[in-house]
């Protein structure tokens, strides 16, 4: 190979990589903070559950004045 090709190439493909790498990493971390947040989530639909079940009355009645 024609090493004035040779340089640009392999400071592309290393590019490349790297770009790559990044990406697959940045996903894992987006992976890992949904998977947080939907642990959350989950905390709190069970915390209204509990409350629905100790107060079934609270939030089915609402009082307007006209």
């Amino acid at each position: 190979m024609d090493m004035s090709v040779a340089g640009p190439l392999s400071t592309a493909l290393a590019s490349s990589k790297l770009t790559g790498e990044f990406g697959v990493k940045m996903l894992a971390k987006t992976l890992d903070t949904q998977k947080t947040e939907a642990a959350g989530l989950m905390k709190m639909m069970d915390a209204a559950a509990m409350e629905r079940s100790v107060n079934p009355a609270v939030g089915g009645n609402i009082d307007l004045s006209v």
